[in-house]
């Protein structure tokens, strides 16, 4: 379980946000709301401890970060607003590079069949560079099947997404909390789950 008790951040004198408090256990869905440069990035990261909170404390599973710091990475996938694939290589080849990082056990063939339902199967011998963005955040999204962690942190993950793509993602979060699993999100977008709590910055 994730806790933040009261966390604030200040950055050159600039207060980003202030006492923040939530509780992120199995089966959640938190979405983050707010305008942009409301800080939902930079929350992000200071539960990440990219960014060292100015006040307040965060546990992971009853212990304060960083403490529990390795723990706490083995058991979430963060995908941010920027792609962590490489732009020279296939979308098979990224596949293969994140598959050997994370010591997954998934088989391809269940790898096949969500490109297939992310329409990427056709494309997955093309660089990165001559895709689209939103084929881009897809693959980004597959990450969370390759990797298949307990906590999901994400940064805008619908962002260039279509209709149908961003009700694919949502059926797979709630999939995911069904499974006892926990998501985190940012979003600028109005988006409906059959359960969720708003944090708003």
């Amino acid at each position: 379980m994730l806790i933040l008790q009261n966390v604030s951040l200040n950055r050159l004198n600039t207060k980003i946000f202030e006492n923040i408090s939530f509780t992120l256990g199995s089966g959640r869905v938190l979405i983050l709301k707010g305008k942009n440069g409301s800080g939902k990035t930079s929350l992000i990261k200071t539960i990440l401890y990219l960014l060292e909170p100015s006040s307040g404390s965060i546990y992971w599973k009853g212990k304060i970060l960083p403490k529990t710091i390795y723990d706490f990475y083995n058991n979430i996938t963060y995908i941010g607003d920027r792609p962590t694939s490489l732009k020279q290589l296939t979308i098979e080849e990224n596949i293969k590079i994140w598959k050997k990082i994370s010591i997954s056990k998934i088989d391809y063939e269940k790898i096949r069949n969500v490109l297939t339902i992310l329409k990427l199967n056709n494309y997955k011998n093309k660089k990165v560079s001559t895709l689209s963005l939103g084929e881009i955040k897809k693959l980004e999204l597959l990450r969370l099947i390759i990797e298949n962690k307990k906590y999901w942190l994400l940064d805008e993950p619908f962002t260039n997404l279509d209709l149908d793509s961003i009700d694919i993602i949502r059926q797979t979060f709630e999939e995911h909390c069904k499974n006892e699993g926990s998501v985190l999100f940012s979003s600028h977008q109005d988006i409906k789950f059959s359960k969720y709590e708003e944090i708003k910055l």
